[in-house]
């Protein structure tokens, strides 16, 4: 009876969302959005303020004139998570993003983990960004602002409130929770509106420093470091020479800049939540996601080339590296252009944080998970009005008197895990059988293939047989089973591979014979795995996008992802924790008795499966 009980209890834990979308009359939600909006959206919240400080953060200390390359790198590594979100954005048009794919993919509870994280993630960012909005208009007209209110309105609580209320920042975040409200076609003409703007700033900037830029800053020496020594009564400070040249601090230095560099690409995701409100979302948010991650780089590699061709990379200030560099060409008033462009970044990004935060929120209610209330739907404005105004709020609250400084880390824990999610769910939803095709037919077509087995094959075992030579041409139950293992077991191997070449990277490449012994057998285990999955029949059925080169691109996404996960702080994964407890007593306290998603325990549901016939053709066209 005890034992009845306990595995009632994990299946629950287990249990699968149907792949499918629901049909126009069952969202609410308005389907307003064209692909430039998409577009739009990713860049604006991609392409924040970072893009005017983190290049010259990157380039001084890290990599020098090979920031380029950093920004290369970090570009592929994005585009292997996008690719992964595009095919299932092509798969199955609903809100959710990472939580839904989690959801179909490995069961219930690893989407409310990864649901959960999400919202953090995006609650954090939106506060983080408004106050770094509030602060970047304080400083243009000389700190007086919170001069002001640190004198009148002190907050006396050291790294938990901040030094005094932020009231710009709360006015915006509320601000912008209104415009939310009001429907998504007129958030997306806003972000249209900002982005533009910061784009044609950005063009401005590059075609500055291409024109007022030297060559001769991507070749420096040490003599010219020397004559750049600041005198006796300088105030400025130089940075590490490293080696000099166009790669001065050698392929460490660009491999740990282009790991900076990874996080300027974050925000793309939220074009995956729009599943519901696209026109045509097998079309347009593969094609956002693609675009806005190219644009994205375009963006970074200019500016981060227009900034070292303006000045020493060892001379660029890392605050505000394009200020002094207009400075040190001559051209001081062009750096009102930038905070103006700054403004508009941060308020592309603000919107870009708070669009998917309501929508994650809404899929979660939707299926039981959080409090139903949060998926009611306005009925003139077709958007999640109550999960807008409840993430509003308490983005609002957060920006308003806490100190975030030691959260934003937290961030980084919610995007990662919910790339990795994403990558495992295309790696295994690739290989599982057509949903159409029934148990049973799917049965006859694995007898039918045993039996056309060529007679060399007989003799050999039949375990070898499935794993290894690839007797299939048709994705079976069985032949998913294998997949869905082999994965996870691959995940595993990943994970403690990564440990050892974040945390003991030093005894690895000195030689230690225990690390290096290790590390080579989890690279023969994760080799022949991969090889088993690769020889196994994938589904063919036509979607509009599919990830190329399985299972190599989501396995190598999934090992970026992870290693930088495993980099971050012991504190970080402490506060993960706190939250982590909040979300579970919520899930066991309220979701998994309320959970939509009762059907029978079953085999993660086919990836064949499309839902064009679920989406109006209205709405396709």
């Amino acid at each position: 009876m005890l034992w009845q009980k306990v595995r009632q209890f994990g299946q629950k834990l287990v249990r699968r969302r149907p792949l499918e979308a629901r049909k126009g009359s069952e969202s609410g939600l308005a389907r307003c959005l064209s692909t430039m909006d998409l577009v739009a959206l990713g860049v604006g919240s991609t392409l924040g303020a970072g893009v005017y400080v983190l290049a010259g953060e990157v380039a001084r200390d890290k990599a020098g004139p090979a920031i380029v390359i950093c920004f290369l790198v970090a570009a592929l590594s994005t585009m292997l998570a996008g690719l992964c979100y595009a095919e299932f954005g092509a798969r199955v048009p609903c809100s959710g993003s990472a939580y839904l794919y989690s959801y179909v993919t490995v069961g219930e509870l690893w989407a409310f983990t990864t649901g959960w994280n999400l919202i953090l993630s995006y609650v954090i960012g939106a506060a983080s960004v408004a106050r770094a909005w509030s602060a970047t208009l304080d400083n243009l007209v000389g700190n007086h602002i919170s001069q002001a209110l640190q004198d009148s309105v002190p907050l006396q609580v050291p790294h938990v409130l901040a030094k005094c209320p932020d009231f710009l920042a709360l006015s915006l975040v509320l601000l912008l929770t209104g415009l939310l409200a009001l429907g998504a076609s007129e958030s997306a003409l806003v972000t249209k509106v900002f982005t533009g703007m910061n784009l044609l700033i950005l063009s401005f900037v590059i075609l500055c420093g291409f024109i007022k830029g030297d060559l001769h800053n991507w070749k420096l020496r040490e003599q010219d470091y020397n004559q750049s020594m600041p005198g006796p009564n300088d105030t400025s400070s130089l940075g590490p020479l490293g080696s000099g040249g166009f790669v001065p601090f050698g392929f460490d230095g660009i491999l740990r800049g282009a790991a900076t560099c990874f996080f300027a690409f974050v925000g793309f995701d939220c074009i995956a939540t729009t599943g519901e409100e696209a026109r045509n979302p097998q079309r347009s948010i593969p094609l956002g996601i693609v675009f806005s991650i190219f644009i994205c780089f375009l963006a970074y590699f200019g500016i981060s080339a227009a900034l070292t061709l303006m000045m020493p990379y060892y001379q660029i200030h890392p605050e505000s590296p394009l200020p002094v560099a207009f400075l040190h060409v001559g051209w001081a008033p062009a750096r009102y252009v930038v905070a103006v462009g700054s403004l508009c970044a941060l308020s592309s990004s603000l919107l870009g944080a708070m669009f998917p935060m309501p929508r994650v929120i809404y899929a979660m209610a939707e299926d039981g998970l959080l409090f139903r209330s949060l998926a009611r739907i306005h009925a003139r404005t077709h958007t999640p009005v109550m999960a807008t105004l409840v993430s509003g709020i308490i983005a609002a609250l957060m920006a308003f008197l806490f100190e975030l400084s030691d959260l934003v880390d937290l961030t980084s824990i919610g995007t990662l895990l919910s790339y990795s999610m994403v990558a495992f769910s295309v790696l295994v939803l690739r290989y599982q059988p057509d949903k159409k095709l029934s148990k049973n037919e799917a049965m006859e077509v694995e007898k039918f293939e045993m039996k056309s087995v060529p007679k060399p094959l007989e003799s050999v075992p039949e375990t070898e047989k499935i794993l290894c030579c690839s007797i299939n041409t048709t994705s079976t139950l069985k032949s998913g089973r294998i997949v869905y293992s082999c994965a996870s077991l691959l995940v595993i191997l990943l994970m403690v591979l990564c440990l050892i070449l974040a945390q003991r990277h030093r005894h690895l490449f000195s030689g230690d014979p225990v690390y290096t012994t290790v590390a080579v057998l989890l690279l023969v285990f994760i080799t022949v795995i991969t090889f088993i999955i690769w020889r196994q029949p994938q589904n063919s059925t036509m979607i509009h996008f599919k990830v190329p080169a399985l299972p190599f691109l989501p396995l190598v996404s999934i090992f970026v992802n992870v290693y930088l996960m495993m980099q971050l702080t012991s504190g970080t994964w402490a506060r993960f924790g706190v939250w982590m407890v909040i979300g579970f007593a919520i899930y066991f306290g309220y979701g998994i008795r309320h959970s939509l998603k009762k059907c029978d325990q079953q085999l993660p549901t086919s990836s064949s499966q499309t839902v064009n016939e679920s989406i109006p053709s209205s709405e396709l066209a």
